[in-house]
């Protein structure tokens, strides 16, 4: 009964954060994710918006499309899909024979391998995200590494994301002049104490 369209007119008004938000919702099939991908590559992004193709953390150095999916890969734990893999990967373990007698090298053993699978997975999850994040203007992909004669795009590079257009203002704005900062000239007379 009290329920209003939302109109272009109203996306005029509000700021750049609900505009992205509002423009993702439109041009992503998973608007959370995508939001969340960007959010991630904003974390590590330079200046200019260019993250990739390596991140380091806790000294080490991962690709970046690596670092993401690790970074998302919690964002399912609970997932009775997650939980069934965990199980599934060690059946599979077990009946090839791989997994060690003792508890703790086989539980490492089982979360190293379960860490690949989701790994696989979430590349693909994370490629169809930045494929319609560049579709709707808010990510440049390029990659980065050396190029070897090579039949895919592959050949021993690395991708390299780039920060456009809305997406931009997920950048951290380290530029801009804090009040505090700005101290006032004093007026003419004034004996200032220090």
């Amino acid at each position: 009964m009290f329920h209003s369209a939302i109109t272009s007119s109203a996306k005029s008004q509000t700021g750049e954060m609900a505009a992205l938000l509002d423009m993702l919702a439109h041009a992503s099939t998973r608007p959370r994710y995508a939001f969340m991908v960007l959010s991630l590559i904003a974390e590590v992004a330079n200046a200019d918006g260019e993250a990739g193709p390596f991140v380091k953390r806790d000294r080490q150095m991962h690709t970046l499309r690596d670092w993401l999916c690790d970074s998302l890969a919690p964002m399912g734990g609970r997932d009775p899909r997650r939980i069934a893999l965990a199980a599934r990967v060690e059946a599979d373990l077990t009946a090839t024979g791989a997994l060690p007698k003792d508890s703790r090298q086989s539980a490492a053993m089982v979360e190293r391998e379960l860490r690949d699978r989701i790994r696989a997975s979430g590349k693909t999850n994370l490629s169809r995200a930045v494929s319609e994040l560049v579709a709707a203007g808010l990510l440049r992909r390029y990659y980065a590494g050396y190029a070897v004669d090579h039949p895919n795009r592959g050949g021993q590079r690395n991708a390299v994301y780039v920060l456009q257009g809305l997406a931009r203002c997920l950048l951290p704005r380290h530029n801009a002049p804090r009040a505090a900062a700005i101290t006032p000239k004093p007026l003419q007379g004034e004996l200032r104490l220090f």
